[in-house]
Formats: C-alpha cells, structure tokens, sequence
C-alpha cells in the first residue's frame, strides 16, 4: 500500500520486482573494476542499474532513453518507488 502522493504509473503497478543479487549491469559491462553507490531496478523491463549517486547515473539515463517511468530501490531494506515521468516518490509495505 502506497502511503505519499500516487501517479497513474505507480498506481497501474502489481507486485514489485527486485532482483535477488543485483548489479548495475551497465557499470559491470563497462569496467573490470565496475563501482556504484546505489541500484535501482526498472518496473517495465526488470534493469537494474545505478543511481544518480554513482558516477555513471545509469538508472537516468535508461529512462531518458526508454521512456519506462517507475523504478524501485533494489537495496535491501529499501520499499520505495519512484516515477521519473511524474517526479513522485512512493513507499509501499508495511
């Protein structure tokens, strides 16, 4: 259940999908020595990739170049969503 402001994108979402042992998969095809501060994974196509707090800002860039609007924190203890398209942020759980 979401408890801040909603956007038609967050709302139209099920169930929310973070990987098990994630990795910005951008940052490791890039560098043998790949680095980030925080992931966030995709909700319409499942990437997970780092936060404009790491160097490359993958995450951002996928959406300026996908279009897909709401990703989640793919770190653990972390139940929020955040809609690039809409700039809302969301938490959900318990």
């Amino acid at each position: 259940m979401f408890r801040e402001k909603q956007c038609k994108d967050i709302e139209l979402l099920g169930s929310f999908e973070v990987p098990e042992n994630p990795v910005c998969a951008a940052c490791v095809a890039e560098s043998d020595n790949p680095y980030w501060v925080h992931l966030r994974t995709c909700q319409s196509c499942g990437a997970t990739l780092c936060c404009d707090s790491s160097p490359q800002k993958h995450m951002t860039a996928h959406h300026h170049a996908t279009g897909h609007p709401a990703v989640i924190s793919a770190e653990k203890g972390e139940q929020w969503i955040y809609c690039y398209e809409h700039d809302v942020f969301a938490t959900y759980g318990k």
